[in-house]
């Protein structure tokens, strides 16, 4: 079994910063790509930021400049530093991470973290 496990989300002010973190544990014998997606009330689950284990990220035209995603490999962990954040910033973030579980499994399976709740309001 593999687990996604969130940290970080809350209440921030307008043009406040937070710091999501996300760590994959369990049956892991490589991870490809992480990342973050979100969820408003109401709309979609949209991609937010996206990072592969060789360093090559994606960012929503949304969060460029003001969102880093960073991963730490050794730890399987990957984060979101999250600056100068504003009202529409405000949804429920899901930590995504494809991963091979197995030597003798060739096959890659996707993973969803549980959310966390990231509200922006003054």
């Amino acid at each position: 079994q593999v687990q996604l496990v969130e940290s970080g989300g809350g209440l921030v002010q307008p043009g406040g910063s937070l710091r999501l973190s996300c760590a994959a544990s369990g049956s892991i014998f490589s991870i490809n790509a992480m990342g973050w997606y979100r969820q408003a009330p109401g709309k979609e689950r949209e991609l937010v930021a996206t990072r592969t284990s060789g360093g090559s990220t994606n960012y929503a035209d949304s969060v460029k400049g003001r969102f880093t995603i960073s991963r730490d490999n050794a730890k399987n962990t990957v984060y979101l530093q999250m600056n100068s954040l504003k009202p529409e910033d405000t949804a429920v973030y899901y930590c995504n991470a494809n991963i091979r579980r197995n030597w003798y499994d060739s096959n890659w399976y996707n993973y969803w973290g549980q959310g966390t709740q990231v509200t922006v309001s003054s």
